[in-house]
């Protein structure tokens, strides 16, 4: 029987490869950038899995497919190189962030107030997160100062972040905790 191995062994200098095959360091700005989208994928799997909502869960398995494909086109350093199976994200993603955002706050009582992260493992979660999604935005705007990268993933990944502090704060509507705002004191 073949077994594949996980380990390659090819980056134990320091350097991975992107999807054109191009060697780069591990720090570069470009793997900073789609490393912290991996990141989004996977805390976003741990709020579906905890959530019991099937509705949020159906859209955090949506937002984890369309993060698969804002990660495969920040590891391509030419539009060349992009996969031929994959469709670049669209603006009707952003839209669909929207929607989303719009039917979660359609329910919620209106904030005047920044709040406290915590009261409940989903919304500490959530703000989890949001925080990772506002690194990311970092990351992908200062890649974007030395390689210009799609305004569709710059908007997306703005917008994911709003998409995520609102699930915070509808986790805490639907389970009950009282938000603790903050008033600067």
């Amino acid at each position: 029987m073949r077994v594949n191995k996980v380990y390659t062994k090819t980056g134990d200098n320091g350097e991975t490869s992107l999807i054109s095959g191009k060697r780069v360091p591990k720090h570069d700005i470009r793997i900073k950038a789609y490393g912290a989208i991996d990141e989004l994928i996977a805390w976003s799997g741990l709020i579906r899995d905890t959530s019991e909502n099937s509705e949020i869960q159906s859209t955090l398995m949506e937002i984890q497919k369309q993060l698969m494909t804002v990660a495969a086109q920040l590891a391509i350093d030419s539009e060349k190189d992009f996969p031929k199976n994959l469709k670049p994200l669209e603006n009707k993603t952003v839209v669909f962030l929207e929607n989303e955002i719009d039917k979660l706050t359609a329910d919620l009582p209106p904030l005047r107030n920044f709040v406290i992260p915590g009261g409940h493992i989903l919304i500490s979660y959530a703000h989890i997160v949001r925080s990772i999604c506002r690194r990311a935005e970092r990351h992908v705007t200062e890649l974007d100062q030395h390689a210009p990268i799609s305004a569709t993933i710059i908007a997306y990944v703005n917008r994911l972040s709003d998409y995520f502090f609102t699930l915070s704060r509808t986790f805490a509507y639907e389970l009950e905790v009282e938000e603790i705002k903050w008033n600067g004191n």
